[in-house]
């Protein structure tokens, strides 16, 4: 069976979602100086339950001792996941954990309770330079979870599932959820889809959502057209799915030139109060000022160097 016909029998059985809107990127700063790509938060969109954030750094070419990282910042209330596409970090954190990521690998990190961490480019690839890409997504925390032991869950690239459709066309790395068959290794506090779809020109893939799931899709590379609206948004963009349907398509059309890249990502909404201060996301402000407090009289650890 192709992909189109796979796609037509899929859609047959499934209502397709529609798009609620287009959010571009905007340009910021983030650690000690390095340049990330981010949807949200910003003025005119501030989340999308239970997401809090979405940054992409890179694509970008360093120079041997230009790389940049984020030194020591906590973290209380929420996880975040770290996928590396390109380049090598390198992390440390107050509970004793260090490691280093790779092209393809996955940090899922639980703050939880709270913790000081720090994401730093490998010492080998700054001293060389290159190319370097990756994102960071911000996950909320139930009120229930929020003051949990801190874990991390760090996938190998080659642990990762991976699958494609039969002809070749549509291929995935399946982070969290579940697509054309394979099924994610990280365990999520909350019930995630993350799905990493590259679509060659003239593919179309229709990927099963729960109705409950607040989902959006980001363009990595290319122009794709999403949803039964039939949305267009190219490199940068980020298109909301509104909760109309359980399933949601995504074409690269016949004329395009390359490959799509994009991120496919939903989560069960929280509906709960947010009340966030830098890197501490609670429900309440007396949760706020007990973390700031917290991270002041080192109750949230520090790192050894």
């Amino acid at each position: 069976m192709t992909a189109q016909t796979q796609t037509q029998t899929q859609t047959q059985a499934q209502a397709l979602r529609t798009s609620a809107g287009v959010i571009s990127s905007v340009e910021t700063l983030e650690g000690a100086g390095f340049l990330v790509r981010r949807p949200f938060p910003k003025s005119s969109f501030a989340g999308f339950d239970p997401f809090l954030l979405l940054d992409e750094m890179g694509p970008m070419q360093l120079e041997p001792g230009q790389a940049k990282g984020a030194p020591d910042h906590p973290h209380r209330g929420f996880e975040t996941v770290s996928y590396v596409l390109e380049g090598r970090l390198e992390h440390k954190d107050s509970e004793g954990h260090a490691g280093k990521l790779g092209p393809g690998d996955v940090q899922w990190m639980t703050a939880g309770a709270g913790v000081v961490h720090s994401e730093m480019p490998e010492q080998e690839f700054t001293r060389t330079g290159g190319r370097l890409h990756g994102l960071q997504l911000w996950v909320n925390l139930p009120q229930r979870d929020k003051m949990m032991p801190p874990r991390y869950q760090e996938i190998s690239a080659a642990r990762i599932p991976t699958a494609q459709t039969s002809d070749g066309s549509v291929k995935v790395k399946v982070i969290a959820g579940e697509a054309l068959g394979a099924k994610a290794v990280i365990e999520t506090q909350t019930p995630i889809l993350y799905l990493h779809f590259t679509l060659q020109p003239g593919a179309t893939v229709v990927q099963p959502v729960p109705e409950t799931y607040n989902t959006f899709a980001y363009v990595l590379d290319g122009e794709g057209v999403f949803g039964g609206s039939e949305e267009q948004a190219g490199d940068g963009q980020m298109v909301l799915f509104a909760q109309d349907g359980e399933a949601v398509k995504i074409t690269n059309p016949a004329t395009a030139t390359t490959p799509l890249d994009v991120l496919l990502i939903g989560g069960v909404p929280l509906n709960e109060p947010v009340v966030r201060y830098g890197p501490f996301v609670m429900n309440t402000e007396a949760e706020i000022l007990q973390a700031i407090e917290d991270y002041r009289n080192g109750r949230m650890g520090r790192i050894n160097v």
